[in-house]
């Protein structure tokens, strides 16, 4: 989602939060703290089937450098894996290689891993989306995806609504005026949205905030400098607001599950547009798969100030960690570097569609979409919800859920949300 090379999506969604790509459930599985010969990896990635060759990829090009040193993966179910990483944390023994979403979740957890910086140098210029995995200066993980949120569109609705499908609409005026005659002509509502969760605010947050905020604000925001009063951040959550009460929304969004329900009511075109990921699911391929390559449609995000400058925000995805618990944290790292080589990483994006942090891997034939998320890569911003800490998303989400209902205000939402980021 950075100064910049792209992505992830973070490609790996995360995330923020990719809260979809879960492997299968596992317990907690063995911990090995390095012993020399084995190596044990938490994530949440290796029992999906669409990693599979990008898991034997890396498994062979760290058996080159280190031979007869073994591998276990334990693929954790997702909505527990924190928690799980909690319990290990607290215990000081645990996996030696973590896989982890980039931002606070990271974060929030450095002091229980090693730095990298000394083990990666020759990776810092082939793969984009470091930031994400820093703090204070020091690399925590190697990225593995770019994850960030563009704005998907039903070519084929607008063009059944009478609409120049590859004329999408450039400000907020004309987008709502655009999901009016949508509707009308078609029945299909204007976003397709999840919010079961919170997870809708976070992606609206960071795919609606550069066409609102200045570009003065936008990276103070990035940089830890947020003023909740202003008139700017507040219109963010105001639109959020207004967008359920005028029905813009596909119905019942606090009860539908991001993942995967509302990507299902844009595939099967029961909204015009929908916010996704780069990477995982909910993202190009997925909807590629539904609706056909050609049907699917990237566009910035419509202005909403004319003083802001829209860009696709986008950060590190997911990428592995080592623990400062492992023995050997040079043997850790090895892996870690096998894990983002290039020809492992090319085999994430050919099977599942992830736009990896390798700026060298070709997506040429991935299809329209992917060819315009990769240009808008170029000019893309760190994701705004990416830079708060992870108590203050959770607040959000709730915070949203209330908004959606009409149970709060925006007033009281960006107070709580201030004091909340204040206090880290």
């Amino acid at each position: 989602m950075n100064k910049r090379t792209l992505w992830s999506a973070a490609l790996v969604v995360g995330l923020a939060v990719t809260a979809s790509a879960c492997g299968s459930a596992a317990g907690p599985g063995s911990s090995s703290g390095g012993s020399g010969d084995k190596l044990v990896v938490w994530d949440w990635k290796s029992g999906d089937a669409k990693a599979a060759n990008y898991l034997a990829k890396a498994k062979a090009d760290f058996a080159k450098k280190h031979p007869g040193v073994n591998i276990e993966f334990v693929a954790q179910p997702y909505d527990q894996f924190y928690t799980l990483l909690g319990t290990a944390i607290q215990s000081g023994k645990g996996p030696d290689v973590i896989m982890f979403n980039g931002g606070g979740k990271i974060r929030d957890r450095s002091d229980a891993l090693a730095p990298l910086d000394e083990y990666v140098g020759e990776d810092k210029q082939r793969l984009a989306g470091w930031e994400a995995f820093s703090k204070e200066g020091k690399v925590y993980a190697e990225p593995v995806t770019l994850q960030g949120h563009p704005i998907y569109y039903n070519k084929d609705l607008y063009q059944k609504a009478g609409l120049n499908p590859d004329s999408p609409p450039k400000t907020w005026d004309e987008f709502t005026k655009n999901c009016g005659v949508v509707t009308e002509k078609t029945g299909a509502k204007c976003f397709a949205l999840g919010n079961k969760e919170g997870i809708g605010i976070q992606f609206w947050l960071s795919a609606m905030g550069s066409a609102i905020l200045t570009p003065q604000e936008y990276d103070d925001w990035i940089n830890g400098k947020r003023d909740w009063n202003s008139a700017n951040v507040k219109k963010i959550f105001e639109l959020w607001k207004q967008a359920g009460d005028t029905g813009l929304n596909s119905d019942g969004a606090n009860s539908t599950a991001m993942f995967n329900d509302a990507f299902g009511i844009f595939n099967s075109a029961k909204a015009a547009n929908v916010i996704g990921l780069m990477s995982d699911v909910g993202h190009w391929k997925d909807f590629s798969e539904f609706l056909t390559p050609e049907k699917v449609g990237v566009m910035p995000a419509p202005v909403v100030n004319s003083a802001a400058k829209p860009s696709l925000p986008y950060d590190g995805g997911i990428g592995y960690a080592v623990a400062k618990w492992t023995k050997d944290p040079k043997l850790a790292a090895d892996l870690v570097r096998s894990l983002t080589s290039t020809d492992a990483l090319k085999s994430f994006y050919e099977d599942g569609g992830a736009i990896v942090s390798d700026t060298t891997v070709d997506v040429s034939k991935g299809g329209p979409s992917v060819k315009t998320i990769q240009t808008e890569v170029k000019s893309g911003k760190p994701a705004l919800h990416v830079a708060l800490p992870s108590k203050t998303v959770d607040l959000m989400g709730r915070l949203s859920q209330e908004l959606l209902s009409g149970s709060t205000t925006v007033d009281d939402v960006v107070t709580q949300l201030a004091a909340s980021d204040k206090n880290g």
